[in-house]
């Protein structure tokens, strides 16, 4: 068995991949989850040769069973879980009249109905984690449209509040038994899923998935007796 373990969706590339990487620097063994298995095999790949200890688990994490499959192919390889990382993510813009069901079906499942279900099937052995070292961690990758509604994302906004909310729920039912929630809530990021506002802000000027990543870092050597429930990451100038 390895000594710390940990799950992080939506890691083929971006701010799952960044992460995934920290956490393997850390001493981490990681599972790897995400849509496109081409584009997730590439990503383990590329980590496995730098000498970390990953593999991926393709899914597509709107369906609860594959969901359960990544949670137990994580536990069968590990045996152990000392980090989530709910980082998977989909965005469709939208005036609200011209909304497509599939799209908010897509999002509300996605986005947050995924967080959701992966803390009741990872609950068990985040708890047998916090209780072996006092302290168990799991990032909920909200957005700056958690904290803040965005006209044409409305249906991203609102979930990613959910995302903000349940974050703060979790802290207060779990934090007590030792696991600890942070939503991070980052402006654009520098990600394929910016394409759209490159137009507008060009890729240099945007927030770097290394950005987030670190914070991960600085969560992780936080003491027992430190919760951060949330933390903002803005442009230079960007209004609040």
């Amino acid at each position: 068995m390895v000594n710390r373990a940990a799950i992080v969706t939506g890691a083929s590339s971006g701010i799952g991949l960044a992460i995934a990487k920290v956490l393997g620097e850390e001493g981490f063994a990681i599972t790897m989850a995400a849509r496109r298995p081409e584009k997730l095999e590439g990503a383990v790949d590329g980590l496995a040769a730098e000498g970390l200890e990953v593999h991926g688990v393709a899914a597509s994490l709107g369906e609860e069973s594959e969901i359960q499959k990544v949670v137990s192919a994580h536990r069968e390889r590990y045996g152990r879980l000392d980090v989530l990382v709910n980082n998977a993510g989909v965005g469709f813009g939208a005036s609200v009249g011209e909304i497509q069901t599939k799209h908010l079906d897509m999002q509300l499942a996605v986005n947050l109905r995924s967080i959701v279900l992966f803390y009741r099937e990872c609950v068990p052995d985040l708890l047998t984690a916090a209780a072996e070292h006092s302290s168990a961690l799991v990032v909920n990758t909200s957005s700056i449209s958690g904290k803040f509604g965005q006209g044409w994302l409305s249906v991203y906004s609102a979930t990613k509040h959910g995302v903000v909310g349940w974050t703060e729920a979790m802290n207060k039912e779990l934090a007590p038994q030792g696991i600890k929630s942070t939503a991070l809530c980052p402006a654009f990021v520098d990600t394929p899923m910016t394409d759209f506002a490159k137009q507008h802000v060009a890729a240099e000027e945007m927030i770097q998935p290394q950005d987030i990543a670190e914070a991960v870092r600085f969560l992780l050597k936080l003491s027992p007796a430190c919760i951060v429930p949330e933390m903002m990451f803005v442009r230079p100038g960007d209004a609040l």
